[in-house]
């Protein structure tokens, strides 16, 4: 039970947002004297260097051969559960159960040692017709992102995790709409109407392989790789992003449910659907974007070589001109 109590712990520390000293954070679209401008007045780091979410310029990206393959451990099987399905007020969350008996974790593909053990995933979306993910590729941003995180299993706590550079991982996909419902998504997608009040969770009725809300195995090889930071507050730069390069379909339909949970209320109004529920994008600095053996790579454009064949055909014939006209 210490142990169970322990990884809640760890949960909340990383999913639910705290009243921080000087007020609580949220986003424009909740009201823009607490968005993200004015996050690094509650959490500094929030200002500082290496912060997500950030586009990913295919011209710029660089190919790394040690970013092989993922090793998924329990993600192709239902665990034993129990999920908790929360609206925290700012996103929706699934909180994957840490126990001993629960052992989702990836590891490889360049991330360092020994694993990293999922802890929940959750979601950022626009509003009706609008983009919402967090990332893009080459300036495309989608309907939806998820985000499943991971802690590297070295630590002892999440707090610990935070204070270093790969002591959290989190994989990004990017949910594209399609007008059929992904039928991967129906149980998380049917909790939602549970959930429509911030502060109020449920347990799923069942588990299902967390493999199946990300690309088809084939794809899982094509992806870009940067260090970063978490995307709400506090922003510690402690994360190792994977972004995937292939988006996963959801439904037209099931992007609307997102859209009609409901954010936290200022005090005294009737609280409003969340929508946009995204950070902005920031600057890569001189951070590296790499990318997988398998991912797509775009030549950089580069500046025209200058026209020295034409340069010298026409001094050339200026020249024999030149002579004709002072031959005799």
């Amino acid at each position: 039970w210490d142990g169970a109590q322990r990884g809640l712990r760890w949960l909340s520390l990383i999913s639910v947002p705290c009243p921080l000293s000087t007020g609580t954070w949220c986003y424009d679209s909740q009201d823009p004297k607490c968005g993200p401008t004015h996050w690094k007045e509650m959490a500094p780091a929030c200002g500082g260097p290496a912060q997500s979410p950030i586009n990913i310029d295919l011209h710029l990206v660089q190919q790394d051969p040690t970013l092989g393959p993922f090793i998924f451990q329990g993600y192709s099987s239902a665990p034993p559960g129990p999920w908790t399905l929360e609206n925290d007020g700012h996103t929706v969350l699934l909180r994957l159960d840490t126990g001993p008996q629960s052992r989702l974790e990836i590891r490889s593909a360049g991330l360092p040692l020994p694993a990293y053990r999922a802890l929940q995933l959750h979601f950022h979306w626009g509003g009706p017709g609008r983009a919402g993910s967090e990332h893009s590729l080459d300036g495309q941003r989608r309907p939806m992102e998820m985000h499943v995180v991971h802690m590297n299993t070295r630590h002892q706590s999440l707090e610990e995790a935070r204070s270093h550079p790969d002591g959290l991982a989190v994989l990004a996909v990017l949910l594209v709409e399609q007008d059929t419902d992904n039928a991967n998504f129906s149980a998380l997608v049917s909790g939602l109407k549970n959930v429509s009040e911030r502060g109020v969770s449920v347990n799923l009725a069942a588990t299902f392989p967390l493999a199946s809300l990300l690309p088809g195995a084939s794809r899982l090889s094509r992806y870009y790789r940067y260090s970063g930071s978490l995307t709400t507050p506090g922003c510690q730069p402690a994360v190792v992003w994977t972004v995937f390069e292939d988006a996963v379909p959801i439904g037209r339909a099931q992007v609307a449910q997102f859209q009609t949970v409901l954010q936290a209320g200022l005090p005294g109004s009737s609280p409003a659907p969340l929508t946009d529920n995204f950070r902005p994008q920031q600057p890569l600095g001189g951070r590296r974007v790499s990318a997988s053996p398998g991912a797509s790579i775009r030549a950089a454009a580069s500046a025209p070589a200058p026209p020295l064949a034409r340069v010298r055909g026409a001094l050339l014939g200026l020249g024999l001109s030149l002579w004709l006209y002072q031959s005799p």
